[in-house]
């Protein structure tokens, strides 16, 4: 019986919004995109495309594209036609209107967001159906993407995480007969810039469909734009094209630096690439490798993809020296690697810090600890595999010095004394926690404190690195990932490393 058959009601009509089976719609879903990994490893595209289709035009697949839109962060963020699905019967006519047929998608609404240095980047954003379109499509488009992608590519893909880019930074450049040298690479407006003609004959989707989409233009002040390049930031779909687009550079670079014969002896020569979205570093033997081959090779690679190096972001270091990747620091000191958080990365997150405790001079001690709570442990989060104790050390100190001044200009007459006794208090064996009695008692009617997270507390464990060849959407490795999920959850970090897929 056909599993979307069998999710109908009796009537013959599709289930309303309440009673559609997510478990059983995912598990449709998941043996379908486990069939496209199947057929895609043997090359029989033919297979590959028949199966694309017949997920996209599933029920399945559209009720999860609409509900992956409809619950993640954007749901409330509409297009140009102002439109957002929230009511339920909203949401279960949008899956009717996910048709293939006559679909023509309307122009990106375009915003721009403040970047770190100060610029602006522009976003463009779909309407809610071109984002369940796009949700749809990427169903199918992902289990190729991770199948054919970089093994040490590690942006926007399932599983993957900056820790275990850092990870591989680590794994090539820990020993002393590493690579002592690094291209620090950048793409120019990466989304930008792709070349449309490029994905329309190399990605395997549905072209006529990805046709719309890149030439859909954008609204800006009224005003529609022609798009002539590039993938909208913002679409639901443009990572995976821009990934797919990069995808090739690391095999690439395999090929040209295989192991070569000085007289009798053979060697590689240690040149490694690891990225994140755009972001990537190459490590070499030496600074003329990395400039009069690797560069070349790299140059040629993007500019058939419409694509060029930034030459303010892109250049040539020394490990010994240290670089900064991902907002951390990676740099030898007498021969022994250590990576820590970087310094512009810690810059920026105690100035976060500041501007929340400057925003909130008038707000209860309770409403300030819960919102800096979220972000310091997000942040202590990010570098806990990594050589921060120091670092989260330092940052307690920065903080401890703002709330202090924080405190003293709400009682600008009251004595140092008093305020310490106000805001700070002695919690088990730690004294000076900056912590509130919000009220809440424990069955033997002791104060539950609302204490702020202190980045020192934050234990430093090592990440396990995901495996290079590991595909969330292969059968093989559903074991291997569901394994990584459970020891993650219970935080056992160190093992996993050796899973091996079933």
């Amino acid at each position: 019986m056909n599993m979307d058959s069998s999710m109908c009601a009796s009537s013959g009509h599709a289930p309303h919004w309440e009673q559609i089976d997510w478990p059983q719609c995912e598990r449709h879903v998941s043996r379908l995109q486990a069939r496209i990994v199947k057929a895609t490893r043997e090359g029989r595209w033919g297979k590959v495309k028949a199966l694309q289709r017949l997920l996209t035009h599933s029920f399945s697949g559209k009720a999860l594209a609409v509900k992956r839109v409809t619950e993640n962060q954007g749901k409330r963020t509409p297009g140009v036609d102002g439109a957002i699905w929230k009511a339920p019967g909203a949401k279960h006519k949008a899956i009717g209107s996910l048709r293939r047929r006559g679909y023509q998608p309307q122009p990106l609404r375009r915003v721009h967001i403040p970047k770190a240095n100060g610029k602006l980047r522009p976003l463009g954003i779909p309407t809610m159906k071109d984002r369940a379109m796009q949700a749809l499509h990427s169903l199918a488009l992902e289990p190729i993407a991770e199948t054919l992608g970089d093994s040490h590519s590690y942006g926007f893909r399932t599983g993957r995480s900056t820790a275990d880019a850092i990870e591989q930074c680590y794994s090539v450049l820990s020993r002393r007969n590493h690579a002592p040298w690094v291209l620090e690479g950048d793409i120019r407006g990466c989304f930008d810039y792709l070349s449309h003609e490029w994905m329309l004959h190399q990605i395997p989707t549905d072209t006529e469909v990805l046709r719309k989409w890149l030439k859909a233009g954008y609204v800006e002040n009224r005003t529609l734009f022609p798009t002539e390049a590039g993938t909208p930031q913002g679409g639901i779909i443009s990572p995976t094209l821009a990934n797919m687009t990069l995808d090739g550079l690391e095999q690439l670079l395999k090929v040209a630096f295989r192991r070569r014969r000085d007289g009798a002896r053979q060697y590689r020569l240690k040149v490694n690439l690891i990225r994140y979205a755009d972001d990537f570093i190459i490590t070499g033997p030496t600074k003329d490798v990395l400039e009069n081959e690797v560069r070349p090779l790299v140059e040629q690679f993007l500019r058939d993809r419409g694509l060029q190096l930034s030459p303010e972001k892109t250049c040539i270091t020394s490990i010994e020296e240290g670089f900064d990747f991902l907002g951390q620091n990676l740099r030898k000191y007498d021969g022994k690697l250590l990576i820590k958080p970087s310094k512009k990365n810690t810059h920026a997150f105690l100035e976060k810090v500041r501007t929340i405790i400057q925003q909130n001079r008038t707000a209860t001690q309770e409403r300030l600890i819960r919102q800096l709570n979220p972000v310091i442990r997000g942040w202590a989060n990010y570098h806990q595999s990594i050589v921060a104790a120091d670092t989260f050390s330092k940052v307690d100190h920065v903080l401890w010095q703002s709330l202090w001044r924080w405190a003293k200009r709400r009682h600008p007459h009251k004595p140092s004394q008093w305020v310490m006794r106000k805001y700070w208090h002695t919690i088990g064996q730690r004294s000076w926690m900056f912590a509130v009695d919000n009220g809440d008692r424990t069955p033997t009617g002791q104060i539950v404190w609302l204490k702020l997270h202190h980045a020192a507390a934050t234990k430093i464990r090592r990440h396990p690195q995901i495996k290079g060849t590991a595909n969330p959407f292969d059968l093989r490795w559903r074991r291997y990932f569901e394994d990584r999920a459970f020891l993650k959850r219970f935080g056992i970090h160190r093992a996993g490393a050796g899973i091996k897929p079933s």
